[in-house]
């Protein structure tokens, strides 16, 4: 059910009001439960108890959700660009896979431990590993079909290697309930720093919006692209770069995080159509509704991770989904 055009131009507007309201709820969110009025103190340090809480606990969580969610739905509407199908999403590739084994596997060796950049950049580099290997495995030129094959294959194996350093590290508690806390996904204790790791996802978030004409016309077919002057190679290699990134760098400040970059788009095509111009902006700021909402439901609902709470509202959608396909 498509909007009328005078409906889909106030879509970002209301995603934008509907962010503020969900970014005031979760900063008003905790063991300290604050007030609208008490939240609008602290953000103006009219108020020290409400300002620390506000700026120093909340703060930090609620913008690692809010880059998170529109990293990960962005990517997704990238790779359903990249493959021509509204159902793909940032896993297919084994991005998210190799991103939690590279975590895991910095856990289970304790180099976790040593400083706080160790963790998100052994999940950066277990990411790009996985779409690089992808890429070695499907050989010549990255075949939609090939490429889908190779991920499946790599997301079994990478899912193999998890398991296998669970198996090895069942004495070490703390160690495993590290990987198992990475593995389901979360905000937990989120700081500043972790701002910082995420914020390399504003980057690629800036440099997927000139895209926006390209991947309608990729859209298309691959030979009429080309036809309308578009390097399709080129732009295939610049759309698995920037969906990988986009995957990577939210993997590594949140843990594994599913069905957001399926959900978002997938929804926001239905309501505003095709038009990846209009689709770009809406996906980044609909992931960060999105995240930061089921963050917020699963502080609500005694402490569920954000994982398991992306899944359950996921799994559903996905079923309803298949339900409707021919």
């Amino acid at each position: 059910m498509i909007l009328s055009p005078r409906l889909a131009r106030l879509a970002l507007p209301i995603l934008l009001v509907l962010l503020v309201v969900v970014t005031v709820a979760a900063l008003g969110s905790g063991d300290m439960a604050l007030s609208p009025a008490r939240v609008w103190e602290g953000l103006w340090h009219q108020n020290p108890l409400a300002a620390t809480i506000v700026w120093k606990i909340r703060m930090p969580r609620v913008i690692v959700a809010m880059l998170v969610g529109g990293a990960l739905s962005a990517s997704g509407l990238v790779m359903q660009a990249f493959f021509r199908n509204s159902l793909a999403s940032p896993g297919l590739l084994g991005v998210s896979s190799g991103g939690a084994a590279g975590a895991v596997v910095a856990i289970a060796t304790g180099w976790a431990g040593v400083s706080l950049c160790f963790l998100p950049l052994a999940a950066i580099i277990g990411a790009l590993g996985a779409t690089g290997a992808v890429l070695v495995l499907a050989q010549r030129g990255a075949s939609t079909e090939r490429l889908l094959l190779a991920g499946v294959a790599l997301n079994a194996l990478l899912g193999a290697v998890t398991s296998y350093v669970l198996s090895q590290y069942t004495g070490l508690y703390e160690r495993n309930a590290q990987i198992l806390f990475w593995l389901l996904g979360g905000l937990e204790d989120r700081t500043w720093e972790h701002v910082g790791v995420a914020l390399p996802i504003l980057v690629a978030a800036a440099l997927v919006w000139p895209l926006g004409r390209p991947m309608d016309l990729l859209s298309l077919g691959a030979r009429e692209a080309q036809s309308l002057g578009v390097d399709v190679r080129g732009l295939r290699r610049r759309l698995l770069a920037l969906a990988t990134l986009l995957t990577a760098v939210a993997t590594a400040v949140a843990g594994t995080v599913g069905f957001v970059g399926l959900i978002v788009p997938h929804i926001l095509r239905l309501l505003v159509g095709p038009e990846h111009r209009r689709l770009v902006p809406l996906s980044l700021v609909g992931g960060a509704v999105f995240v930061l909402a089921c963050d917020l439901a699963g502080r609500a609902t005694g402490g569920l991770r954000l994982g398991i709470v992306t899944s359950l509202v996921g799994g559903p959608f996905f079923l309803w989904l298949l339900r409707r396909l021919p």
